[in-house]
């Protein structure tokens, strides 16, 4: 899949749409999530132009995914989720219910998150 760079996190990332930032740094963004499922709902993107996990994996280096999620982990701790504990998700593709072509990890926390997938 060819990036878009005129997805919804692009436009973020480029400053055209607001976020309420929660981190950032050279290669990392998160911020909350517009529709949040739990009290605590963050979404985490590299700032590099990466459709999904698959694209990410494959196109970066080990250092880069390394980072990256242990940023995703310090964001969590950061916002006082470790403890209780919190929930990641990574979707990837139209049937794993990835909705914007840029890659992005959700953080959710803040209560008990519920079962992992509901059974249809």
């Amino acid at each position: 899949m060819v990036y878009d760079s005129n997805n919804i996190f692009a436009r973020i990332l480029r400053g055209e749409l607001p976020a309420k930032k929660v981190y950032e740094d050279d290669a990392v963004l998160a911020f909350n999530d517009i529709a949040p499922k739990a009290p605590v709902h963050v979404l985490v993107i590299p700032k590099k132009p990466y459709v999904s996990m698959d694209d990410f994996a494959r196109e970066s280096g080990p250092e880069e995914v390394g980072v990256f999620f242990k940023t995703v982990g310090e964001i969590a701790r950061k916002l006082g989720l470790a403890d209780n504990g919190y929930r990641l998700i990574l979707n990837i593709g139209g049937h794993g219910g990835q909705e914007v072509p840029h890659i992005h990890v959700h953080i959710l926390g803040g209560r008990p998150i519920g079962p992992m997938v509901v059974e249809r």
